[in-house]
């Protein structure tokens, strides 16, 4: 799931503005992610899941409207690839270090899309499985939304990582609390294996966001701020009703995604051994917006 999007007139976005970290700092961290996920541990929508025991009756009103809606979100996966394509081209139009960077980012991007697409078609399987929506109507709603641009207000490589970042963590808790009070057990499967998933997607951003703070400190601390400063969920300006949707959702299951800032600023803490003013301010900034929100909710 993914700022708020880039109005359309103000374009696509660009390539990715500098700087970027070195080809193999990417090809290393790709390598770990893919270690990350043996054959053992894989699952799939068609084998994984005991689809014919699906039972929405079982679900409270809130927990059927969440499903509906993270189905949304994570139905417009071919608008956030997008974002990447365009960020992160691979064509001769780059030189070639950033072809290079770009060649590496893209064994982590594709395999990224894969798990996410298998989200949504999970999370579709389960809406018909369970009798929640009925094929036909389920896909049309999905392609009404799936029909809208998506863009990132994003332009340095290190703003889209760190957004992609706190968005997969803050994905993860939700499924993570949402599994713990749904009342379909098949469901909870099902959140398990995406959890699990983001879990994954987050540790090799994790990974990368480190990697660019030790490698270039100070320079990448503007752009990480920024998206702390700007943050918002993916098509929070496109879904009609958005945000009452999202309070709704949030009574389920508690969702707030100021709770992945605190991992934002362990990335931070483990990666700068000689701390900077610069460096300082940003985590401070940090915790004093995940405070914010924690005391406005209180």
């Amino acid at each position: 799931m993914s700022a708020p999007g880039r109005s359309a007139q103000d374009g696509p976005v660009r390539p990715a503005l500098a700087p970027l970290l070195p080809a193999a700092d990417i090809a290393d961290a790709t390598e770990a992610f893919h270690r990350a996920a043996p054959s053992a541990r894989r699952w799939d929508v068609e084998s994984s899941i005991a689809w014919e025991v699906a039972d929405a009756g079982r679900l409270t009103d809130g927990q059927a409207s969440a499903v509906q809606f993270i189905t949304l979100i994570e139905d417009h996966l071919p608008g956030y690839i997008g974002v990447y394509e365009r960020a992160f081209p691979l064509n001769e139009d780059v030189d070639l270090d950033t072809f290079l960077h770009n060649r590496e980012l893209y064994h982590f991007t594709i395999r990224w899309g894969f798990e996410e697409d298998t989200h949504a078609r999970a999370l579709f399987r389960y809406q018909v499985a369970s009798g929640l929506a009925d094929p036909v109507s389920l896909r049309r709603e999905l392609a009404m939304e799936g029909r809208k641009p998506f863009e990132l207000p994003h332009d340095h490589a290190v703003s889209l990582l760190a957004y992609a970042l706190v968005q997969e963590k803050a994905t993860q808790i939700y499924y993570q609390q949402l599994r713990a009070v749904v009342g379909d057990p098949v469901l909870a499967d099902v959140l398990g294996y995406l959890a699990r998933d983001e879990a994954r997607h987050f540790a090799f951003l994790a990974d990368v966001v480190e990697r660019y703070l030790r490698v270039y400190g100070d320079a990448v601390v503007e752009p990480i701020r920024e998206v702390v400063a700007n943050f918002r969920m993916p098509l929070a300006d496109t879904i009609r009703g958005y945000w009452r949707w999202a309070l709704r959702i949030a009574d389920t299951a508690r969702y707030d995604h100021t709770d992945a800032y605190g991992h934002l600023i362990r990335i931070v803490n483990h990666a700068v051994d000689a701390r900077t003013d610069r460096v300082d301010e940003l985590v401070r900034f940090v915790d004093a917006c995940r405070s914010t929100t924690a005391g406005a909710a209180s």
